[in-house]
Protein backbone atom coordinates (compact mmCIF):
# COMPACT_ATOMS: atom_id res chain seq x y z
CA UNK A 1 0.00 0.00 0.00
CA UNK A 2 1.34 3.64 -0.90
CA UNK A 3 2.01 5.66 1.91
CA UNK A 4 0.29 9.00 2.31
CA UNK A 5 2.72 12.04 1.92
CA UNK A 6 3.25 15.15 3.93
CA UNK A 7 5.07 17.90 2.77
CA UNK A 8 6.30 20.32 5.20
CA UNK A 9 7.68 23.64 4.56
CA UNK A 10 10.45 25.12 7.08
CA UNK A 11 12.65 23.18 8.96
CA UNK A 12 13.16 25.16 12.04
CA UNK A 13 12.14 23.56 14.81
CA UNK A 14 8.69 23.42 14.46
CA UNK A 15 8.80 22.21 11.27
CA UNK A 16 11.57 19.31 12.35
CA UNK A 17 9.01 18.21 15.10
CA UNK A 18 5.92 18.15 12.88
CA UNK A 19 7.97 15.95 10.62
CA UNK A 20 8.68 13.62 13.14
CA UNK A 21 5.83 13.29 14.20
CA UNK A 22 3.84 12.83 10.41
CA UNK A 23 6.53 10.11 10.01
CA UNK A 24 5.80 7.97 13.34
CA UNK A 25 2.20 8.32 12.59
CA UNK A 26 2.89 6.58 8.99
CA UNK A 27 3.48 9.08 6.78
CA UNK A 28 5.81 9.56 4.19
CA UNK A 29 7.20 12.94 4.98
CA UNK A 30 9.00 15.45 2.60
CA UNK A 31 10.54 18.27 4.38
CA UNK A 32 11.59 21.75 2.58
CA UNK A 33 14.02 24.22 3.85
CA UNK A 34 15.08 27.24 1.45
CA UNK A 35 17.95 27.46 3.80
CA UNK A 36 21.10 25.18 3.78
CA UNK A 37 21.39 23.90 7.46
CA UNK A 38 18.05 23.13 9.15
CA UNK A 39 16.77 24.74 13.09
CA UNK A 40 15.14 28.49 11.50
CA UNK A 41 16.37 30.63 13.59
CA UNK A 42 18.15 28.11 15.75
CA UNK A 43 21.64 28.16 14.12
CA UNK A 44 25.24 29.10 14.81
CA UNK A 45 28.03 30.98 14.14
CA UNK A 46 31.41 29.19 13.77
CA UNK A 47 34.80 31.51 13.43
CA UNK A 48 38.26 31.78 14.81
CA UNK A 49 37.69 28.94 17.38
CA UNK A 50 34.47 30.30 18.30
CA UNK A 51 31.21 28.90 18.26
CA UNK A 52 27.81 31.24 18.90
CA UNK A 53 24.26 30.27 18.92
CA UNK A 54 22.61 32.50 16.95
CA UNK A 55 18.94 32.68 18.00
CA UNK A 56 17.80 31.37 20.73
CA UNK A 57 19.33 30.54 24.00
CA UNK A 58 17.13 29.65 26.89
CA UNK A 59 15.22 25.85 27.29
CA UNK A 60 12.32 25.15 28.91
CA UNK A 61 9.81 22.49 29.54
CA UNK A 62 12.71 19.91 27.99
CA UNK A 63 10.11 17.32 27.95
CA UNK A 64 8.47 17.86 24.74
CA UNK A 65 11.76 17.30 22.80
CA UNK A 66 12.22 13.70 24.56
CA UNK A 67 8.55 12.74 23.84
CA UNK A 68 9.92 13.24 20.10
CA UNK A 69 12.44 10.37 20.56
CA UNK A 70 10.00 8.21 22.84
CA UNK A 71 7.18 8.42 19.95
CA UNK A 72 9.66 7.58 17.71
CA UNK A 73 10.71 4.35 19.93
CA UNK A 74 13.94 5.79 20.80
CA UNK A 75 15.43 6.71 24.47
CA UNK A 76 15.79 10.59 24.18
CA UNK A 77 19.44 10.00 26.54
CA UNK A 78 21.04 7.88 23.83
CA UNK A 79 20.47 10.77 21.87
CA UNK A 80 20.44 14.05 23.10
CA UNK A 81 21.56 15.10 26.77
CA UNK A 82 21.34 18.58 28.83
CA UNK A 83 21.00 19.61 32.19
CA UNK A 84 19.01 22.02 34.61
CA UNK A 85 21.01 24.88 35.48
CA UNK A 86 21.46 25.77 39.69
CA UNK A 87 21.56 29.39 38.58
CA UNK A 88 18.41 30.56 35.90
CA UNK A 89 20.00 33.74 35.24
CA UNK A 90 22.31 36.98 37.20
CA UNK A 91 20.69 40.25 37.37
CA UNK A 92 22.59 43.46 37.36
CA UNK A 93 21.41 47.40 37.86
CA UNK A 94 22.83 50.45 37.66
CA UNK A 95 22.65 51.29 41.47
CA UNK A 96 25.52 47.86 41.66
CA UNK A 97 22.48 45.79 42.57
CA UNK A 98 23.22 42.23 41.95
CA UNK A 99 20.37 39.12 42.32
CA UNK A 100 21.10 35.48 41.28
CA UNK A 101 18.40 33.95 40.45
CA UNK A 102 18.90 30.56 41.97
CA UNK A 103 16.74 27.41 40.89
CA UNK A 104 17.00 26.22 44.39
CA UNK A 105 13.48 28.17 45.57
CA UNK A 106 14.93 28.81 49.59
CA UNK A 107 18.16 29.89 48.22
CA UNK A 108 16.70 32.17 45.29
CA UNK A 109 13.88 33.82 47.94
CA UNK A 110 17.00 34.94 50.67
CA UNK A 111 18.98 36.23 47.79
CA UNK A 112 16.00 38.26 46.98
CA UNK A 113 15.40 39.34 50.48
CA UNK A 114 18.91 40.26 51.38
CA UNK A 115 18.92 42.57 48.05
CA UNK A 116 15.43 44.06 48.49
CA UNK A 117 13.61 43.37 51.71
CA UNK A 118 11.25 41.35 50.05
CA UNK A 119 9.60 38.85 52.79
CA UNK A 120 10.22 35.41 51.37
CA UNK A 121 6.48 34.49 51.73
CA UNK A 122 5.69 36.78 48.97
CA UNK A 123 7.89 35.35 46.82
CA UNK A 124 6.45 31.68 47.62
CA UNK A 125 2.82 33.11 47.03
CA UNK A 126 3.94 34.79 43.98
CA UNK A 127 4.93 31.10 42.46
CA UNK A 128 2.19 29.84 44.08
CA UNK A 129 0.02 32.51 41.88
CA UNK A 130 2.46 31.65 38.97
CA UNK A 131 2.14 27.50 39.64
CA UNK A 132 -2.05 27.92 39.14
CA UNK A 133 -1.84 30.07 36.20
CA UNK A 134 0.14 27.17 34.07
CA UNK A 135 -2.25 24.35 35.99
CA UNK A 136 -5.57 26.10 34.33
CA UNK A 137 -4.21 27.25 30.84
CA UNK A 138 -1.18 24.69 29.85
CA UNK A 139 -3.81 22.27 28.90
CA UNK A 140 -6.49 23.97 27.43
CA UNK A 141 -4.17 27.21 26.00
CA UNK A 142 -0.88 25.58 25.36
CA UNK A 143 -1.31 22.42 24.02
CA UNK A 144 -4.75 22.51 22.32
CA UNK A 145 -5.91 24.58 19.67
CA UNK A 146 -7.97 27.61 20.32
CA UNK A 147 -9.32 27.47 17.45
CA UNK A 148 -11.55 24.66 17.22
CA UNK A 149 -15.31 24.46 18.50
CA UNK A 150 -14.72 20.67 19.58
CA UNK A 151 -12.04 21.67 21.82
CA UNK A 152 -14.34 24.58 24.31
CA UNK A 153 -16.11 21.09 25.38
CA UNK A 154 -12.90 19.77 26.47
CA UNK A 155 -12.84 19.16 30.46
CA UNK A 156 -9.76 20.96 30.45
CA UNK A 157 -11.14 23.96 28.83
CA UNK A 158 -14.63 23.96 30.67
CA UNK A 159 -12.20 23.73 34.13
CA UNK A 160 -10.24 26.86 32.79
CA UNK A 161 -13.63 28.96 31.88
CA UNK A 162 -14.90 28.32 35.17
CA UNK A 163 -11.83 29.34 36.49
CA UNK A 164 -11.69 32.52 34.69
CA UNK A 165 -11.38 34.60 37.35
CA UNK A 166 -8.46 33.15 38.39
CA UNK A 167 -6.55 33.67 35.18
CA UNK A 168 -5.45 38.00 35.42
CA UNK A 169 -6.57 38.78 32.32
CA UNK A 170 -8.40 42.01 33.81
CA UNK A 171 -4.36 43.57 35.17
CA UNK A 172 -1.28 44.38 33.09
CA UNK A 173 2.21 42.22 34.03
CA UNK A 174 3.14 45.15 35.51
CA UNK A 175 0.12 46.41 37.23
CA UNK A 176 -0.08 43.22 39.33
CA UNK A 177 3.41 42.65 39.97
CA UNK A 178 3.38 45.75 41.51
CA UNK A 179 0.89 44.73 43.79
CA UNK A 180 3.31 41.82 44.40
CA UNK A 181 6.42 43.82 45.42
CA UNK A 182 6.65 47.15 46.18
CA UNK A 183 11.02 47.05 45.24
CA UNK A 184 10.56 48.55 41.75
CA UNK A 185 13.77 46.12 40.93
CA UNK A 186 12.24 43.39 41.74
CA UNK A 187 8.74 44.12 39.49
CA UNK A 188 11.31 45.21 36.44
CA UNK A 189 12.63 41.65 37.34
CA UNK A 190 9.44 39.34 37.13
CA UNK A 191 8.44 41.99 33.92
CA UNK A 192 10.43 40.90 31.97
CA UNK A 193 9.24 37.78 31.15
CA UNK A 194 6.74 39.51 28.99
CA UNK A 195 9.46 39.96 26.62
CA UNK A 196 10.05 36.05 26.50
CA UNK A 197 7.37 36.32 24.00
CA UNK A 198 8.42 40.15 22.24
CA UNK A 199 6.02 41.77 24.62
CA UNK A 200 5.63 45.00 26.60
CA UNK A 201 5.00 44.17 30.33
CA UNK A 202 2.57 47.33 31.14
CA UNK A 203 0.31 45.79 27.87
CA UNK A 204 -0.03 42.30 28.08
CA UNK A 205 -1.75 40.26 30.53
CA UNK A 206 -0.57 39.00 33.96
CA UNK A 207 -1.87 35.81 32.73
CA UNK A 208 1.54 35.49 31.52
CA UNK A 209 3.08 35.62 34.65
CA UNK A 210 2.84 31.71 33.90
CA UNK A 211 6.41 32.00 32.56
CA UNK A 212 7.75 32.70 35.63
CA UNK A 213 6.68 29.44 36.82
CA UNK A 214 8.46 27.29 33.52
CA UNK A 215 11.77 29.32 34.38
CA UNK A 216 11.98 29.17 38.23
CA UNK A 217 9.40 26.13 39.64
CA UNK A 218 9.46 23.77 35.83
CA UNK A 219 13.50 24.93 35.47
CA UNK A 220 15.78 26.00 33.53
CA UNK A 221 18.28 23.53 30.97
CA UNK A 222 21.19 23.57 29.26
CA UNK A 223 22.17 21.09 26.15
CA UNK A 224 25.28 19.36 26.78
CA UNK A 225 26.74 20.59 23.48
CA UNK A 226 24.81 24.04 23.31
CA UNK A 227 21.53 24.98 22.23
CA UNK A 228 22.12 24.05 17.75
CA UNK A 229 22.65 20.79 19.64
CA UNK A 230 18.58 20.65 19.37
CA UNK A 231 18.00 21.12 15.94
CA UNK A 232 20.57 18.82 15.09
CA UNK A 233 19.46 16.24 17.16
CA UNK A 234 16.42 16.37 15.56
CA UNK A 235 17.71 16.44 12.27
CA UNK A 236 19.51 13.20 12.66
CA UNK A 237 15.75 11.68 14.34
CA UNK A 238 14.15 12.74 11.39
CA UNK A 239 16.54 11.09 8.57
CA UNK A 240 16.08 7.92 11.24
CA UNK A 241 12.64 8.00 10.56
CA UNK A 242 12.61 8.16 6.98
CA UNK A 243 11.97 11.92 6.38
CA UNK A 244 12.94 13.63 3.62
CA UNK A 245 15.18 16.84 3.95
CA UNK A 246 15.63 18.94 0.99
CA UNK A 247 17.87 21.91 2.04
CA UNK A 248 18.93 25.29 -0.24
CA UNK A 249 15.15 24.59 -1.61
CA UNK A 250 12.81 27.13 -1.61
CA UNK A 251 8.58 26.16 -2.24
CA UNK A 252 7.61 29.09 -4.40
CA UNK A 253 3.72 27.93 -3.96
CA UNK A 254 1.18 26.09 -2.64
CA UNK A 255 -0.82 24.68 -4.75
CA UNK A 256 -4.73 23.92 -3.99
CA UNK A 257 -8.16 23.58 -5.54
CA UNK A 258 -11.71 23.22 -4.46
CA UNK A 259 -10.81 24.12 -0.78
CA UNK A 260 -8.69 21.26 -0.58
CA UNK A 261 -4.49 21.44 -0.22
CA UNK A 262 -2.96 19.12 -3.61
CA UNK A 263 0.41 19.78 -3.34
CA UNK A 264 3.24 22.26 -3.45
CA UNK A 265 5.34 23.70 -6.11
CA UNK A 266 8.94 23.79 -5.89
CA UNK A 267 11.16 25.74 -9.24
CA UNK A 268 9.20 23.63 -11.96
CA UNK A 269 8.37 20.64 -10.10
CA UNK A 270 4.89 19.48 -8.40
CA UNK A 271 5.18 17.50 -5.55
CA UNK A 272 1.69 16.33 -4.77
CA UNK A 273 0.56 15.81 -0.70
CA UNK A 274 -2.30 14.84 1.09
CA UNK A 275 -1.24 16.96 4.03
CA UNK A 276 0.84 20.40 3.74
CA UNK A 277 2.41 22.04 7.09
CA UNK A 278 4.06 25.34 6.67
CA UNK A 279 6.45 26.12 9.26
CA UNK A 280 7.77 29.26 7.80
CA UNK A 281 6.27 32.95 9.23
CA UNK A 282 2.42 33.11 8.53
CA UNK A 283 2.53 36.32 6.67
CA UNK A 284 5.01 35.12 4.40
CA UNK A 285 3.14 31.85 3.72
CA UNK A 286 -0.03 33.99 2.72
CA UNK A 287 2.09 36.87 0.54
CA UNK A 288 4.64 34.55 -1.19
CA UNK A 289 3.10 30.69 -0.93
CA UNK A 290 -0.50 31.48 -1.43
CA UNK A 291 -1.45 34.62 -2.73
CA UNK A 292 -4.65 33.96 -4.06
CA UNK A 293 -5.86 33.23 -0.10
CA UNK A 294 -6.04 36.54 1.66
CA UNK A 295 -3.84 37.07 5.17
CA UNK A 296 -6.77 36.78 7.83
CA UNK A 297 -7.66 40.32 9.10
CA UNK A 298 -6.95 40.03 12.75
CA UNK A 299 -3.02 39.65 11.48
CA UNK A 300 -2.86 42.27 10.05
CA UNK A 301 -4.39 44.70 12.65
CA UNK A 302 -2.57 43.05 15.47
CA UNK A 303 0.45 44.86 17.01
CA UNK A 304 3.47 42.77 16.15
CA UNK A 305 6.52 41.95 18.36
CA UNK A 306 9.55 43.34 19.06
CA UNK A 307 12.81 41.82 16.91
CA UNK A 308 16.10 42.22 18.15
CA UNK A 309 19.44 43.63 17.78
CA UNK A 310 22.31 40.97 18.68
CA UNK A 311 25.98 41.43 18.50
CA UNK A 312 28.38 38.34 18.66
CA UNK A 313 31.87 39.30 20.09
CA UNK A 314 34.93 36.84 20.37
CA UNK A 315 36.40 37.97 23.85
CA UNK A 316 40.29 37.53 24.74
CA UNK A 317 39.19 37.19 28.30
CA UNK A 318 37.51 35.78 31.08
CA UNK A 319 35.08 37.73 33.49
CA UNK A 320 34.14 35.51 36.40
CA UNK A 321 31.69 38.44 37.24
CA UNK A 322 29.02 36.94 34.54
CA UNK A 323 27.54 33.63 33.90
CA UNK A 324 25.67 31.84 31.60
CA UNK A 325 22.88 34.02 31.64
CA UNK A 326 22.94 37.54 32.47
CA UNK A 327 20.66 40.62 32.48
CA UNK A 328 22.07 44.42 32.81
CA UNK A 329 18.73 46.15 32.82
CA UNK A 330 17.74 50.14 32.10
CA UNK A 331 16.55 52.42 34.77
CA UNK A 332 13.46 53.53 32.75
CA UNK A 333 11.58 50.15 32.33
CA UNK A 334 8.99 52.03 30.67
CA UNK A 335 10.43 54.09 28.46
CA UNK A 336 12.07 51.57 26.65
CA UNK A 337 8.81 49.82 26.03
CA UNK A 338 7.78 52.98 24.72
CA UNK A 339 10.23 53.24 22.23
CA UNK A 340 10.07 49.66 21.12
CA UNK A 341 6.59 49.78 20.74
CA UNK A 342 5.15 53.93 19.95
CA UNK A 343 8.74 55.31 18.68
CA UNK A 344 9.55 51.91 16.12
CA UNK A 345 13.19 53.32 18.12
CA UNK A 346 15.65 51.81 20.60
CA UNK A 347 16.17 53.66 23.80
CA UNK A 348 19.80 55.22 24.58
CA UNK A 349 19.39 53.11 27.88
CA UNK A 350 18.81 49.35 26.78
CA UNK A 351 18.20 46.59 29.11
CA UNK A 352 21.53 44.36 27.74
CA UNK A 353 21.40 40.60 27.98
CA UNK A 354 24.24 38.32 27.89
CA UNK A 355 24.73 35.00 26.94
CA UNK A 356 27.95 33.09 27.12
CA UNK A 357 27.61 29.23 26.15
CA UNK A 358 31.22 28.92 27.02
CA UNK A 359 30.51 29.26 30.60
CA UNK A 360 28.88 25.72 30.18
CA UNK A 361 30.59 24.76 26.90
CA UNK A 362 34.09 25.07 27.14
CA UNK A 363 34.74 24.00 23.38
CA UNK A 364 32.80 27.18 22.62
CA UNK A 365 35.52 29.23 22.45
CA UNK A 366 39.36 29.00 22.62
CA UNK A 367 41.28 29.17 26.08
CA UNK A 368 41.23 32.03 28.15
CA UNK A 369 38.63 33.58 26.01
CA UNK A 370 34.66 33.79 26.07
CA UNK A 371 31.73 33.69 23.21
CA UNK A 372 29.78 37.20 24.07
CA UNK A 373 26.26 37.00 22.54
CA UNK A 374 24.68 40.68 23.49
CA UNK A 375 21.36 41.43 23.01
CA UNK A 376 18.90 44.15 23.23
CA UNK A 377 15.22 44.15 22.43
CA UNK A 378 14.26 46.05 18.91
CA UNK A 379 11.46 47.12 17.46
CA UNK A 380 10.13 45.48 14.14
CA UNK A 381 11.48 46.90 10.76
CA UNK A 382 9.81 49.19 9.19
CA UNK A 383 12.62 50.72 7.12
CA UNK A 384 14.18 52.92 9.48
CA UNK A 385 17.64 53.91 9.50
CA UNK A 386 19.27 51.21 10.92
CA UNK A 387 22.88 52.06 10.27
CA UNK A 388 22.48 54.75 12.34
CA UNK A 389 20.42 53.52 15.11
CA UNK A 390 22.85 50.02 15.24
CA UNK A 391 25.88 52.92 15.66
CA UNK A 392 23.99 54.33 18.74
CA UNK A 393 23.00 51.76 20.24
CA UNK A 394 26.18 49.91 20.09
CA UNK A 395 27.45 52.77 22.06
CA UNK A 396 25.40 52.68 24.34
CA UNK A 397 25.91 48.92 25.30
CA UNK A 398 29.45 49.66 25.65
CA UNK A 399 28.76 52.08 28.15
CA UNK A 400 26.30 50.08 30.10
CA UNK A 401 29.08 47.07 29.76
CA UNK A 402 31.83 49.28 30.94
CA UNK A 403 29.45 51.57 33.93
CA UNK A 404 28.18 48.35 35.79
CA UNK A 405 31.11 46.13 35.50
CA UNK A 406 34.15 48.33 35.62
CA UNK A 407 35.30 47.05 32.06
CA UNK A 408 36.64 48.57 29.41
CA UNK A 409 35.44 45.92 26.90
CA UNK A 410 36.38 47.17 23.71
CA UNK A 411 39.50 46.58 24.61
CA UNK A 412 38.72 42.58 24.49
CA UNK A 413 36.85 42.35 21.31
CA UNK A 414 38.79 40.37 19.06
CA UNK A 415 36.15 40.42 16.30
CA UNK A 416 32.32 41.18 15.80
CA UNK A 417 29.57 39.84 13.98
CA UNK A 418 26.05 41.62 13.90
CA UNK A 419 22.52 40.54 13.67
CA UNK A 420 19.65 43.06 13.35
CA UNK A 421 15.81 42.96 12.47
CA UNK A 422 16.59 43.42 8.38
CA UNK A 423 18.82 40.61 8.47
CA UNK A 424 16.71 38.73 10.92
CA UNK A 425 13.74 39.12 8.16
CA UNK A 426 15.82 38.59 5.97
CA UNK A 427 17.48 35.59 6.52
CA UNK A 428 15.11 33.79 8.48
CA UNK A 429 11.77 35.14 6.61
CA UNK A 430 10.68 36.10 9.83
CA UNK A 431 7.82 38.91 8.84
CA UNK A 432 9.60 42.66 9.82
CA UNK A 433 12.29 40.90 11.55
CA UNK A 434 9.33 40.17 14.43
CA UNK A 435 11.07 37.38 16.35
CA UNK A 436 6.93 36.14 17.34
CA UNK A 437 4.57 36.76 15.47
CA UNK A 438 2.03 39.18 16.58
CA UNK A 439 2.24 40.54 20.78
CA UNK A 440 0.64 38.97 23.34
CA UNK A 441 -0.44 43.02 24.24
CA UNK A 442 -3.81 43.05 24.34
CA UNK A 443 -5.85 40.43 27.02
CA UNK A 444 -7.17 38.58 23.28
CA UNK A 445 -3.98 37.98 21.74
CA UNK A 446 -3.51 34.31 22.27
CA UNK A 447 -7.56 34.51 20.08
CA UNK A 448 -5.85 36.83 17.35
CA UNK A 449 -2.88 34.16 16.68
CA UNK A 450 -3.73 32.06 13.62
CA UNK A 451 -4.69 28.45 14.15
CA UNK A 452 -3.04 25.79 12.99
CA UNK A 453 -5.28 24.78 10.68
CA UNK A 454 -7.07 27.17 8.37
CA UNK A 455 -10.64 25.77 7.36
CA UNK A 456 -10.94 27.50 4.11
CA UNK A 457 -8.26 24.81 2.89
CA UNK A 458 -8.50 21.08 3.63
CA UNK A 459 -5.74 19.01 4.64
CA UNK A 460 -3.46 22.78 5.81
CA UNK A 461 -1.80 23.38 8.78
CA UNK A 462 0.42 25.92 10.37
CA UNK A 463 3.29 25.13 12.85
CA UNK A 464 6.48 27.61 14.77
CA UNK A 465 6.31 30.82 16.30
CA UNK A 466 3.89 32.66 14.77
CA UNK A 467 1.25 30.95 14.74
CA UNK A 468 -1.22 29.47 17.55
CA UNK A 469 0.42 29.55 20.79
CA UNK A 470 3.22 31.29 19.87
CA UNK A 471 6.74 31.97 19.75
CA UNK A 472 9.72 30.31 21.60
CA UNK A 473 11.63 26.61 21.56
CA UNK A 474 8.31 25.28 24.00
CA UNK A 475 6.27 26.48 22.05
CA UNK A 476 6.92 25.58 18.65
CA UNK A 477 6.70 22.25 19.99
CA UNK A 478 3.46 22.73 21.22
CA UNK A 479 2.19 24.00 17.93
CA UNK A 480 3.58 20.63 15.91
CA UNK A 481 1.90 18.71 18.82
CA UNK A 482 -1.32 20.34 18.56
CA UNK A 483 -1.48 18.96 15.04
CA UNK A 484 -0.53 15.70 15.91
CA UNK A 485 -3.20 16.45 17.67
CA UNK A 486 -5.67 16.79 14.26
CA UNK A 487 -4.23 14.24 11.93
CA UNK A 488 -5.13 10.44 11.69
CA UNK A 489 -2.37 7.94 11.66
CA UNK A 490 -1.95 6.86 8.43
CA UNK A 491 -2.00 3.18 8.42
Amino acid sequence: MTKKTSVIIGAGIGGLASGIRMAAKGYRVILFEQASHTGGKISEIRYRGFRFDRGPSLLTLPGLIDELFSLCGENPREHFNYKRLDLSCKYFWEDGSVVNAWQDPGRFYREVNQQSGVPPAKLEGFFKKSRQLYDLTAESFLFSSLHKAANFKSKAFIRTMLNSFRLDPFYTMHKRNTKWFTDKRIVQLFDRYATYNGSNPYKTPATLNIIAHLEHSLGTWFPDKGIYSIPESLTMLAKRMGVEINLSTKVNEVIHANGTVRGIRTGKSFIPADIVVNNTDVNLFYNELMPSAKVPRRLERSERSTSALIFYWGINTTEPRLKLHNILFSNNYRDEFNHLFTLKTISSDPTVYIYISSKSVKQDAPESCENWYVMINAPENNGQDWNLMITEARHNIVSKINRILGLNIENHILFEKTASPPTIESETGSYRGSLYGISSNSMFAAFNRHANFRNKFKNLFFSGGSVHPGGGMPLCLASAKIIDKEIIPCR
